[in-house]
């Protein structure tokens, strides 16, 4: 973590006055004044301010149900940012895992711990993402069979990963894939000559929605350690 990031984790310093106080030589690491922002701290470093040793507060990890029309960002943009249904203090600290389009609802993962993140969005993690996708059309035999084979998208040159495609109806399926390339679900089944009209998701690797529309929880434990 940097560490003008590990001073407002175990402060209630904003960046900028983080940044002032290692300028003023304030901040110590192994008892060695450092005045970059940018230096990396990690879990045996021990880090003091004004000779005062600080303690990061414990990282969040959250579960939200989007609803449609908002945005999975951190602020106020054309829509909503679904940071508003959040009733949490320090909202800035926390980020999205895995964006979700506006019209889009379902799991979203929101979290202040970034090397969590990354072992769920790396491509290596092939971390599986289940969506309900409702179609305009009836899926074919051999619609399924390109998108669990893998297809090509326009503008990228490797086919996408093989999913797997459940029938719940005959314009509705459950799509998991391990990829998460822009707007890539309604990518697929353009590819294959369909339209998406809803797309939901329900689960990502472990972790089930379980809450109602615009509602939140802190995961389990168990749920945080399933994408270690």
């Amino acid at each position: 973590m940097r560490l003008d990031k590990y001073i407002c984790k175990s402060t209630e310093l904003n960046r900028t006055e983080a940044i002032d106080v290692l300028q003023r030589r304030m901040v110590k690491i192994d008892n060695k004044v450092f005045t970059a922002g940018a230096v990396q701290v990690y879990g045996n470093h021990r880090v003091t301010l004004d000779g005062i040793l600080l303690k990061l507060r414990p990282f969040r990890y959250i579960l939200i149900h989007k609803p449609a029309n908002t945005l999975s960002s951190n602020i106020d943009e054309s829509h909503p940012s679904i940071l508003n249904y959040l009733d949490v203090n320090k909202k800035s600290e926390l980020h999205i895992v895995g964006r979700l389009d506006a019209d889009t609802t379902g799991l979203v993962l929101i979290t202040d711990d970034g090397s969590w993140t990354s072992k769920i969005i790396r491509p290596s993690a092939q971390c599986e993402k289940v969506y309900r996708v409702t179609l305009r059309d009836e899926l074919t035999d051999e619609a399924i069979l390109k998108l669990e084979q893998g297809l090509m998208l326009k503008g990228i040159d490797e086919p996408t990963l093989p999913a797997k495609v459940t029938v719940l109806s005959s314009n509705e399926v459950l799509l998991t894939i391990t990829q998460g390339k822009f707007r890539q679900v309604k990518r697929m089944f353009r590819a294959v000559g369909n339209r998406v009209k809803h797309l939901h998701r329900e689960k990502i690797g472990q972790v089930s929605l379980d809450v109602e529309l615009g509602q939140w929880r802190y995961l389990t434990s168990d749920e945080v350690d399933s994408f270690n």
